[in-house]
């Protein structure tokens, strides 16, 4: 795993929660759950398609 792809998840995670406080702060909570789920879904996202890659490798690797 690169240090690029935790770095991008942990900018995700600063800028979902960055921008859920904000709504949330302003009486807009509903919009700050859809936030903290859309950003949930990104980095699912991310992961899915890492994970897609790891087991490529593996296959690669061990000539499957």
């Amino acid at each position: 795993m690169d240090i690029d792809f935790i770095l991008k998840i942990a900018g995700i995670g600063l800028l979902v929660s960055l921008c859920a406080q904000v709504l949330s702060k302003s009486g807009r909570e509903e919009q700050a759950t859809f936030v903290g789920i859309g950003g949930i879904i990104v980095v699912l996202a991310l992961l899915i398609n890492g994970i897609s890659e790891l087991i490529d490798l593996i296959y690669e690797v061990f000539s499957l």
